[in-house]
């Protein structure tokens, strides 16, 4: 028995692929996800990690005012924030599914979570969009043209693993063979009460 049939590991990997060829991404969705579903935060994880990608490319710039750069950070961290609550709420459904799972004596304690293992499908599949946009310039030279290329197809590699270890961690979790834990972030430097430059405690 599988619980995550609706969430295939190859099914999110297109998603990624589909929302990157939609003309109203990140505003809109090329599919329409329900509220608050598994599906609404493997989206707004995408959305995060899109907005990010742009945002930290805007920030090494070096022809605009550093007040434009100041801005782009806090742009980042937001975005950073949104993307690291939306990976928890991806664990959060994965494991209210398992929640009935009875965890064998051997299972496997699996070190990252099926909500890491996502983000990460997500940024990957930014860097084989961005790194083959970079492969087919008109103003580079045959060899850097190649080597881009051959860095996209050792990231369609990767990208192909990971989803073969998520689809192995999906298999094994609904046979109670694995599990995972969910260690909160603890962003410190977000929490006004602890961090001392705006709690008061570094004047």
């Amino acid at each position: 028995m599988n619980l995550f049939n609706d969430i295939n590991p190859a099914e999110i990997s297109r998603f990624h692929n589909e929302c990157h060829q939609s003309d109203t991404w990140p505003k809109k969705s090329p599919i329409v996800t329900e509220e608050n579903s598994i599906w609404h935060w493997i989206e707004e994880n995408h959305r995060q990690n899109c907005q990010l990608w742009y945002e930290e490319d805007k920030a090494r710039r070096v022809d605009v005012p550093d007040s434009a750069i100041a801005q782009n950070k806090r742009n980042i961290d937001r975005f950073n924030q949104a993307r690291n609550d939306a990976i928890e709420k991806m664990d959060e459904h994965i494991l209210t599914r398992l929640s009935d799972i009875t965890v064998q004596q051997d299972a496997w304690l699996n070190s990252e979570t099926a909500g890491s293992i996502i983000d990460r499908l997500s940024i990957i599949s930014l860097k084989i969009l961005n790194m083959g946009i970079q492969s087919k310039r008109w103003d580079i030279s045959t060899e850097m043209s190649a080597s881009a290329k051959g860095k996209v197809d050792r990231l369609i590699e990767q990208r192909n693993d990971l989803i073969t270890s998520l689809s192995s961690l999906f298999d094994s979790a609904s046979a109670g063979k694995a599990f995972y834990k969910i260690y909160r972030q603890f962003k410190m430097y977000n929490d006004p009460t602890m961090n001392p430059y705006l709690s008061g405690l570094n004047k």
